[in-house]
């Protein structure tokens, strides 16, 4: 979604959208394949200016499919966040050093004559979504012996397995204390 410069006024104004997904997928996919945006994601967002600054607040809103890391299997979870960042002039931007204070991280900058709120949307989805992506929390994953889905019941591997020799130095160290 683009805004024109000259249409951003201290006047707030709203816009609700439905973004494109198709980019941030391609780029999901290049990743190890943890989460996939459908189509519909609802973007809410107020935006007005003061004085060069821009600022922009809102909601995303909509469905993520993830592959679970424990079972492998798919699952989908709601996406609610919100999200408020500042743009400033390219130009304007001044360097103060290493150190960024809790403002400096919503604030970003801008050039030209419109603002793509699409990466700044995109990059607002990638940092809500779980470091890692799990159906639940109970969830009881695959048998390492023949993996099978341990959260369809129990698999047919024998419960006693011989213990492997190259672990014994560990076993007597859990042992000792």
């Amino acid at each position: 979604m683009r805004i024109a410069l000259d249409d951003i006024k201290a006047t707030p104004k709203e816009l609700s959208y439905s973004e494109e997904v198709d980019e941030l997928n391609a780029r999901l996919e290049r990743g190890v394949h943890d989460y996939r945006v459908p189509p519909g994601l609802a973007v809410d967002v107020e935006y007005y200016r003061a004085g060069l600054d821009l600022f922009f607040q809102g909601a995303l809103r909509g469905e993520v499919i993830g592959t679970c890391a424990r079972c492998l299997d798919e699952y989908t979870f709601r996406l609610d966040r919100p999200f408020r960042f500042i743009l400033t002039p390219r130009v304007a931007a001044v360097d103060e050093g290493p150190e960024l204070s809790a403002d400096d991280m919503a604030l970003s900058t801008y050039e030209g004559e419109e603002i793509d709120l699409t990466p700044l949307v995109h990059e607002q989805i990638l940092l809500g979504l779980p470091t890692r992506p799990l159906c639940r929390e109970s969830c009881r994953g695959l048998c390492p012996r023949c993996g099978a889905n341990l959260n369809a019941g129990p698999c047919g591997c024998p419960a006693s397995v011989a213990a492997d020799p190259r672990l014994a130095a560990l076993r007597a160290l859990a042992r000792d204390k």
